[in-house]
């Protein structure tokens, strides 16, 4: 009887491995459903180190002119203007990790396959790690030094044009537990008009899938959704949850996929990898950070012979044979866009977490 077997580093398999390896991690991230290969997407794939060689990837974002022009007869020799431009560089860097089985004895007492269950280990890791890299770029945790942690890119903070607080707080250090300053529609609102209102705008992502409707999208912790829900009155969180979600919007609009709600042309998404921190009582957990994101506010770039759907597979065989090791690795890197020191498109909203919050949570 003709069986198909693939032998350590077969050629095939390791095409076959590492396809699967990579488009699965992908697949199970959350990041993913808002990665594109174009402008209006949030997280933009970028392809310059995936064809030619270099560690980095050097954007560059042109302002817009601001002078008046001339009129009439008016000489406009000499009255030119110059162009304002200002570089982001994206770097990628090799990132790699394996498993090794205990010998052929460990092996045999456990019914599963272990170059499969090496497949799938190794996949939740790059999962894992893909969507630990996406969240700490976005929210500024610059408090992580490993850029293992941060995409190969050091994360940098929030600058203070891109940083709103909850009531009349004017730093994460200054909020308290009390219900002005914890999460609301109207911080909300004050996110979407200091987008719309700074310089660069923030510019929406065109919803491909319904013509002409532009939507941000906004990730909050878990607390934050909690202190949210509590709006409970006419016209609060619940009513508009019940009009914005209805008619399967969900199935058209794919930033609405996993969203918990939409607001003021916003999409809500919650998530638990958002920055948490100390508010004015200095213990920790006591603050969120929301972030408001538009397109383009994150890029990532792979390296040459690496693509979303393809990554290094590596098996050895080591004790004279009696245990496999699988290694996968990736050149890539992620981080949030950022010119002249600035965010380019994200803006963060901190608030406090309820006592309430905090206590339903326990983190």
């Amino acid at each position: 009887m003709a069986t198909s077997n693939w032998g350590v580093n077969d050629a095939e398999a390791v095409k076959l491995w590492s396809r699967k390896t990579m488009h699965e991690a992908l697949k199970t991230t959350y990041a993913s459903r808002f990665m594109g290969s174009d402008s209006n997407a949030l997280c933009q794939i970028v392809d310059d180190t995936s064809k030619s060689s270099g560690d980095r990837v050097r954007n560059i974002l042109r302002m817009q002119l601001t002078g008046s022009g001339v009129q009439g007869d008016s000489t406009l020799e000499g009255n030119e203007e110059a162009l304002v431009t200002y570089t982001d560089d994206l770097l990628v860097d090799q990132l790699r990790h394996a498993v090794r089985s205990g010998g052929k004895m460990s092996e045999q007492r456990v019914p599963f396959e272990v170059r499969e269950e090496a497949r799938m280990a190794l996949t939740d890791w790059w999962a894992d790690t893909y969507d630990t890299w996406f969240f700490n770029q976005l929210s500024g945790n610059s408090g992580v030094s490993d850029t293992r942690l941060t995409g190969n890119n050091s994360a940098s903070a929030p600058d203070s044009g891109h940083q709103i607080f909850a009531g009349v707080a004017t730093a994460e250090s200054n909020l308290s537990a009390n219900s002005t300053q914890t999460f609301s529609l109207a911080v909300i609102d004050k996110a979407v008009l200091a987008a719309r209102t700074t310089t660069p705008v923030i510019r929406p992502i065109n919803n491909q899938q319904e013509a002409g409707k532009h939507q941000f999208v906004m990730f909050i912790t878990p607390e934050q959704h909690y202190d949210l829900r509590q709006s409970t009155s006419d016209g609060q969180y619940g009513d508009i949850q019940k009009y914005a979600l209805a008619a399967n919007a969900s199935e058209k609009n794919p930033l609405l996929s996993g969203a918990i709600g939409v607001y003021n042309g916003v999409v809500m998404h919650e998530t638990s990898r958002i920055y948490t921190g100390a508010g004015a009582s200095g213990t920790a957990n006591t603050v969120g950070r929301a972030v408001l994101c538009g397109a383009q506010a994150a890029v990532m770039a792979f390296g040459r012979g690496y693509t979303q759907n393809r990554m290094e597979w590596v098996e050895e065989m080591f004790d004279y044979g009696n245990q496999l090791g699988v290694s996968t690795g990736c050149i890539c890197g992620l981080k949030k866009t950022r010119y002249n020191s600035k965010d380019f498109a994200t803006m963060v909203v901190s608030s406090s977490h309820s006592d309430a919050a905090r206590n339903a949570s326990q983190r």
